[in-house]
């Protein structure tokens, strides 16, 4: 674990105000974590703080939302993004998930309670009201189409959505505990679903009907993700012909982050087992960094990076802190991960930085969706926040 700089979460408003203060910390394992101070010495003319900070450590670059800081004495240094927008009035609680459309115009979120809304993504403005599933809605995304919206419940059933006039078109029914996680199978023919009951099973949308159980982990699977496996990879062959229901399936590597505290990979399309990695705590989340390389994000904090041809062993574990691990996406050549302590950061091989996304106030931000430039984050303080990475 390297060390980690924390800055207060509003120092963007703070910093506009002469004279006024940001508390700063970097923590080492095993050292006393070093305190320190930003005041702000005046905004020049185009609106960016002239900001100095205490003894420990220095500040590189400053604009409006960015602030990259370092402290010489643990050779940390992170850059901080402060929201470009907030969205406060989407939803009033808590919002558990959300996505982005693929052209970038609108998203999707849900609430706890179960409101689940359509917004234009670049004002937060609501279009629709998607209602139908009882208690809370787990997860949320776009088809690739954008016009389309498959979502899963508490109430054990997924949902197939019109973004256009808000109509729920298929219901599927077959999972006996709440659904936790979705997949999407190429351009949506075949869909994936995780759930509590310990199962992952496959659909087709066209018939609304199960095409069978892919796996059965005896114990809740908390995220799923699927990818092109290397070819390389043994996927295990079908024991009996599949149905020619079944779209897009071979080639398949499906990955179940499981409360077991175990990340077990999956052929889609074979349904066999190809392997089984056992972390420190339950799995939350998981996803694809290439066909090669995967990441799994457990409940204490850990992140694993794994390589699909050898997961004995991993590749690396990033920790940051210990708060849980809630959500993992691919960026670029890295990823960005979200955690139950309100931290979300980005790390990319190619910076010599983290760079950090701020706002929230130890409130976990449950899940992170992009688009191009792009990052938005939805929270339990019930914002939507979007950030500019023009910056990074």
């Amino acid at each position: 674990m390297a060390a980690v700089v924390r800055i207060q979460s509003d120092w963007d408003q703070v910093l506009r105000k002469n004279e006024e203060q940001a508390w700063l910390s970097c923590s080492s394992p095993g050292k006393p974590t070093l305190y320190g101070k930003l005041t702000c010495q005046g905004v020049s003319s185009d609106g960016i703080p002239e900001v100095v900070a205490s003894e420990g450590f220095v500040v590189s670059e400053i604009t409006k939302k960015s602030l990259l800081v370092s402290c010489p004495r643990e050779n940390a240094s992170t850059k901080f993004l402060a929201p470009y927008t907030t969205f406060c009035r989407i939803h009033q609680k808590s919002i558990t998930c959300l996505d982005i459309s693929s052209g970038g115009g609108l998203g999707v979120s849900a609430s706890a309670g179960g409101a689940m809304k359509i917004w234009q993504a670049a004002n937060g403005e609501i279009r629709r009201c998607l209602e139908g599933h009882v208690y809370d809605v787990n997860c949320c995304r776009f088809f690739p189409s954008g016009i389309v919206v498959l979502s899963g419940g508490m109430d054990a059933r997924l949902k197939i959505w019109s973004a256009e006039d808000a109509k729920c078109v298929v219901t599927f029914q077959g999972h006996r505990a709440g659904i936790l996680d979705t997949a999407i199978v190429d351009r949506g023919r075949n869909v994936v679903s995780g759930s509590r009951d310990g199962t992952a099973r496959l659909w087709d949308c066209g018939t609304s009907s199960c095409l069978g159980v892919v796996a059965d982990c005896g114990s809740p699977v908390n995220g799923v993700a699927l990818g092109e496996a290397d070819n390389t990879l043994n996927l295990g062959s079908p024991e009996k012909i599949p149905s020619e229901r079944e779209i897009g399936t071979e080639g398949k590597l499906l990955l179940l982050a499981r409360e077991d505290k175990k990340l077990q990979g999956v052929g889609l399309h074979s349904r066999q087992p190809v392997f089984l990695f056992v972390g420190s705590d339950a799995f939350n989340c998981c996803t694809f960094l290439s066909n090669i390389y995967l990441l799994g994000g457990t409940q204490d904090g850990n992140i694993y990076q794994l390589d699909v041809r050898n997961t004995k062993a991993p590749v690396r574990v990033v920790h940051r802190s210990g708060a849980p691990v809630l959500s993992l996406l691919p960026f670029r050549d890295g990823f960005i991960a979200s955690q139950g302590d309100g931290t979300c950061f980005i790390m990319q091989q190619d910076l010599d930085h983290v760079a950090e996304l701020t706002g929230p106030d130890c409130d976990p931000v449950y899940k992170v969706a992009t688009w191009e430039k792009q990052v938005y984050t939805c929270c339990r303080d019930g914002i939507v926040r979007r950030y500019q990475l023009s910056d990074l």
